[in-house]
Parts: C-alpha cells; structure tokens; sequence
C-alpha cells in the first residue's frame, strides 16, 4: 500500500545548515522509489501553528520510505536539517 513521508518545516534558525541538508538529501535519493508530491510550494495553514513549508514524498509502501528515511545518506543529511530549522515529520500510510 502507497505510504507518504510527511515534512513539515516551522521555523528556520540557520539557512546554511538547510543548504547543506538540501544538497546531501538530494544525494540520499539514490535509487529509493520516491516521488515528490508537494515540495515547499504556496500552502495555506488552516488549523494549527504556522509553518514555513512543507514536503510530500510518495514511497510504493511503508518499507520503502523507512528505508528511505533510516537509510546512512539521509540520516547524515538529516544531521543538517535538523540543525537548520524544527520540523515534524511522518510517515502516513495511504487508502487502498
């Protein structure tokens, strides 16, 4: 079943640290079977705290996308990531 990784970015506090992300997340992709969705376009909040942007990455299935997120490239680029701004982030199954 389709599973989506979820990033949603709330405040940036060092924009250095989100250039170094952005290049080895690139890296990251590899061969791992994503297809971006949504990736920091116009969004409008309507619940909850604002956010500065947001990202929606298709995987085939949940396994696809840990293997994505715990693979060794993207969790050194998430070093950077996390150093550059708060985030959340999930992994949300979709609908048969």
């Amino acid at each position: 079943m389709t599973a989506y990784i979820v990033l949603m970015k709330e405040t940036t506090h060092d924009p250095a640290e989100l250039e170094i992300y952005a290049q080895g997340a690139k890296a990251a992709r590899g061969d791992h079977p994503i297809t971006p969705l949504a990736f920091y376009g116009d969004l409008e909040v309507l619940e909850g705290p604002a956010m500065e942007g947001a990202v929606i990455l298709q995987f085939p299935d949940v396994e696809a996308a840990r293997a994505w997120y715990y693979s060794p490239a993207y969790q050194e680029a998430m070093q950077h990531r996390v150093k550059g701004a708060d985030w959340r982030a999930f992994i949300v199954k979709g609908v048969a």
